[in-house]
């Protein structure tokens, strides 16, 4: 949820080409072919304008659709010049076909935070931590530990934006506070969201490729094994920081907030869809998209509820803040609400990295890696490239080489693509967020000086995790 990241935003699920490359269907090395050349160059550039969004003020999702559309065409052109007229349609129905299947499951999530915010959930969160007068170093640690654990609920990005909130309104004109704070909870969004597939899309990939598993078995709770790492890739930084945090007391008042009604039912109705969607995956051996969507059905129903209540109750003493308004709840403006630009720019990064998967350079990319860096060098370096570029296509590529490793290096991967964005403010969702939001108070360079602290906190959580989780390297993924 790297730019973007709540999504951030969110997005992408597997392997192209890797299912393709079978015995039945013709393909064609372009990797040393001009096409293959200007797709790398099509992808990079759009990549680049991507990364610029901050200075052009471009939707990131314009560039890499665009160069997901002229990838493609430039396949198709040369693989008809050679008479194969269906092959590349097929690879780019299963390239559609993973994506929408991720694209529906964050969509329902989306609807949800939606659905959450606009009853005044977070709002009321936020009033009650800053009417609490907490001093700088405790709030600190109070904003890091609730966006640590609300991440892996919710998602990085839009629990890094609500502690953010706070953290501005009670540090007033203390930059040296609120940078510290802002580093603090997107450390803590992330590390927070890489042990659960509902908390980042990078996990959330590898739960719905039925990678992870238990004993076996698909299982959900299998990405816990990332608990303890996540929690160390946290906490080490936040305890050197916390020296830096000015020891005082902010000032300011707030008035108290109230959920509007329904609030606290919508927060357990997606904890129920959360359940749906584990239990249908794990049980039923359903796509976890599929029980989403039928948590969709639970919203939907009790949106209809809160309106012919409301209805209902127009002529009694019942006051129209208590009954919230109905036709601001409803279900489709939530969804019409959500993160359309990080949608379609998950499409993109299916389509570029589907396609230069497709050409041959993945394939590439993977015999350097896997075979000789080794996976466990090839899984760290993975996370300090997400710290660049942001971890969806870094992860879709690793998904779509598909290199055989054991369940601890696959988890390895997931924690260093969830938490490798924090060694920058431009690596993560969160990160980028927080720098629009906290108006100068939190940039780049600001965070920049605080990265080798952070450097320490990823390496100790990986050698925690090689540590306590031994046993799952020796078993094959």
């Amino acid at each position: 949820m790297k730019t973007d990241k709540y999504l951030w935003c969110c997005i992408l699920l597997l392997s192209p080409s890797a299912a393709l490359a079978s015995s039945t269907v013709e393909k064609l090395d372009l990797t040393a072919h001009w096409v293959g050349y200007a797709s790398l160059g099509l992808f990079f550039f759009a990549y680049l304008i991507v990364m610029l969004e901050e200075f052009t003020h471009m939707r990131k999702s314009k560039p890499v659709m665009l160069a997901a559309g002229i990838i493609w065409a430039l396949i198709a052109w040369i693989y008809q010049a050679h008479g194969f007229n269906h092959t590349v349609e097929q690879a780019v129905r299963h390239n559609l076909l993973e994506y929408t299947e991720l694209m529906l499951f964050l969509l329902v999530a989306m609807t949800y935070i939606n659905s959450m915010e606009e009853r005044g959930v977070f709002d009321a969160l936020r009033s009650w931590l800053i009417r609490k007068s907490f001093g700088f170093r405790k709030l600190f640690w109070i904003t890091g530990l609730l966006a640590f654990f609300i991440s892996p609920v919710a998602d990085n990005l839009t629990t890094a934006l609500l502690m953010c909130a706070v953290v501005l309104a009670v540090g007033g004109s203390n930059s040296k506070f609120i940078l510290l704070a802002c580093i603090n909870i997107v450390v803590a969004a992330n590390a927070g969201g890489a042990f659960s597939p509902f908390g980042d899309i990078t996990t959330l990939m590898v739960w719905q490729k039925n990678i992870v598993t238990n004993q076996g078995a698909v299982d959900f709770w299998a990405f816990f094994y990332l608990f303890i790492p996540s929690v160390v890739n946290w906490l080490v930084p936040a305890a050197l920081m916390i020296f830096a945090v000015p020891d005082g007391q902010p000032g300011g008042d707030e008035k108290p907030l109230k959920m509007k009604r329904g609030g606290t039912t919508i927060i357990l109705l997606f904890l129920a869809t959360i359940a749906t969607s584990v239990s249908f995956h794990h049980f039923l051996y359903l796509p976890p998209v599929i029980g989403m969507l039928t948590g969709l059905a639970y919203l939907q129903l009790f949106g209809y509820y809160l309106k012919i209540t409301s209805r209902a109750n127009a002529t009694t003493a019942v006051t129209h803040e208590e009954l919230g308004n109905p036709v601001a709840f409803d279900i489709f403006r939530r969804i019409a609400r959500a993160e359309w630009d990080t949608l379609f720019f998950f499409y993109g990064v299916v389509l570029c990295v589907g396609g230069l998967g497709f050409i041959g350079y993945l394939g590439l990319a993977s015999e350097v890696m896997y075979s000789e860096w080794g996976p466990t060098a090839a899984n760290i370096s993975v996370g300090v490239v997400s710290a660049i570029v942001d971890n969806i296509p870094v992860m879709f590529a690793v998904l779509t080489m598909m290199p055989e490793m054991s369940e601890g290096q696959w988890l390895l991967v997931t924690l260093t693509a969830g938490v490798g964005g924090s060694l920058l403010s431009i690596g993560s969702a969160a990160g980028v967020a927080l720098m629009g939001q906290s108006q100068g108070k939190y940039t780049f360079f600001g965070h920049l000086k605080w990265t080798p602290v952070l450097a320490l906190g990823y390496a100790a959580s990986i050698a925690v995790h090689l540590l306590i989780n031994e046993h799952l390297f020796a078993v094959s993924g």
